[in-house]
Parts: C-alpha cells; sequence; structure tokens
C-alpha cells in the first residue's frame, strides 16, 4: 500500500507548495480580491456556495461524461473501421481535421440551434466534437504504425485480415488510445463550461461563473473553478485506473516488461 501511495506525494506537496505561495503573495502584496482572490477565501466560498455548486458540477460533469464516453467510443470504431478498409481514409480523416479546426464558439450556437438551447445534446454534442479527434487520430496511428515483420509472420500464418486487426493492430494500439483518453477526459472539462457560456440551463458551471464574476464576487467564482478542476482531475484519475486495469504489465518492476 506504501509503495502503491508513494506516487501521490510529490503532486500533493508540490500542490501544498504552490497554494502555500499564493496565499503568501497574495497577503504580501495586498493584491485586490478582483485580481486574485486568496486561496483561504476561495475554499470559504466553496463552503458556503456548497449547494449550488454541488448541482452545477454534477450538471455539468453529467454533460462531460456523457461527451466523454459517445467521443470516445465513436473516435475508437471509426479509427478501427478506417484500419479494417483504408480506402475510407482518403475521406474521412480531412473531414475529421476539419471539424476539429472549427472552434466551440461557432460549434455551440450551431448546436443550440439544432437541438434547443435548453437541450441536454447540445452541449454534449460539443463534449463529443472536441474528444473525438484525439481519441480518433492517437488510435488510428497505433492501428497503422505496426511492425511489418508482424504483418509478415501473421501473413505466412495465412491470417485474415480480421485475425491481424485482432491479434496485431488493436493490441499494439492500445497504448495510443489510452493516452487519447488521459487527453480527451479534461478536455471534455474544458469543453462542456465553454459550451455553457452560449446557453442553456443556468444550473451549471459555466453560467455559476459568469454570473459571479460579472457581480465582481471573484472567490465564487474560482470556488466553481476548484470544482471544475476537481471534475478533471477526477476523470484523468479514472482514465489512469483504466490504463492500469488494461496495461497491468506497465506496472511493477520494469524488468517484467
Amino acid at each position: 500500500m506504501r509503495s502503491r501511495l508513494a506516487p501521490l506525494w510529490p503532486p500533493i506537496v508540490v500542490g501544498v507548495i504552490i497554494v502555500s505561495l499564493w496565499e503568501g503573495v497574495v497577503r504580501a502584496f495586498d493584491i485586490k480580491e478582483f485580481l486574485l482572490p486568496k486561496p483561504t477565501s476561495i475554499m470559504a466560498a466553496v463552503g458556503d456556495q456548497w449547494v449550488p455548486l454541488r448541482t452545477a458540477g454534477w450538471q455539468t460533469g453529467r454533460t462531460a461524461v456523457a461527451g466523454l464516453l459517445i467521443g470516445v467510443v465513436t473516435g475508437a470504431l471509426l479509427a478501427l473501421v478506417i484500419s479494417r478498409f483504408g480506402w475510407l481514409r482518403g475521406s474521412v480523416t480531412p473531414l475529421a481535421v476539419a471539424l476539429n479546426a472549427t472552434p466551440i464558439i461557432a460549434l455551440a450556437p450551431i448546436f443550440n440551434a439544432w437541438f434547443g438551447i435548453t437541450d441536454f445534446r447540445s452541449n454534449t454534442a460539443v463534449v463529443i466534437v472536441v474528444v473525438f479527434f484525439p481519441v480518433f487520430i492517437n488510435t488510428g496511428k497505433g492501428l497503422d504504425e505496426v511492425e511489418p515483420n508482424q504483418i509478415e509472420l501473421m501473413r505466412s500464418l495465412a491470417a485474415s485480415d480480421t485475425t491481424v486487426l485482432r491479434m496485431v493492430r488493436i493490441p499494439n494500439a492500445l497504448p495510443f488510445f489510452l493516452t487519447s483518453l488521459r487527453l480527451a477526459a479534461p478536455l471534455s472539462v474544458i469543453a462542456a463550461i465553454v459550451a455553457e457560456y452560449f446557453g442553456g440551463p443556468q444550473n451549471r458551471l459555466g453560467p455559476f461563473i459568469t454570473q459571479n464574476a460579472s457581480f465582481s464576487r471573484y472567490a465564487n467564482a474560482w470556488a466553481a473553478i476548484v470544482v471544475a478542476s476537481a471534475i478533471g482531475l477526477a476523470l484523468f484519475a479514472l482514465s489512469a485506473l483504466v490504463e492500469k486495469v488494461s496495461m497491468p504489465w506497465k506496472q511493477g518492476d520494469p524488468s517484467r516488461a
């Protein structure tokens, strides 16, 4: 248990040092709250606003998780299809790149018009688009970058394309997919909050931040940012757990890898 918890200490120590310096600098230089609230003020705001923050965090987190799951599954499946049917790559990949290049501020109003400004699908669609691209590209790269001698060995054994995909390409793509999952997890929270700036129910983190900032309640706005960061960290930790379960050989003694 001690060895498993050991990797947690460095980020905890660094985090405590940063927060302590933050508190000390704000107090020493008498920085105004509207510029940078003290960590103690932010945590006090978290306690005071816990009920609305909990509701907003749940709603935004639900959007982020739903979009993350759908985007990850869609990106991975499409990468598998393109790997199996290579002639699709030239038509699908440019469309995916073009969609990824479209800014969220352009997508959010379009999805609001399609699904309705208060519809759960509207903001979820924005998260799906943001999450889809890194998963699609990284998984596709892992499926394609296979050692030629592995393919030749499978062909010498009269393996079908489906067998090669299942026994060679998918295992090779697993580290790429899990890396993209760790990238996409925090991106889903960012996309959900940005999408909320363009309309929707008010009991979410995006409107909570904008409303409190507009009334100069900056500690409350930062408290919402803390909640959003906690959701992002939780999703990142969950993706790391998925990696540990999916690739147990990466853990422990490197000599056994």
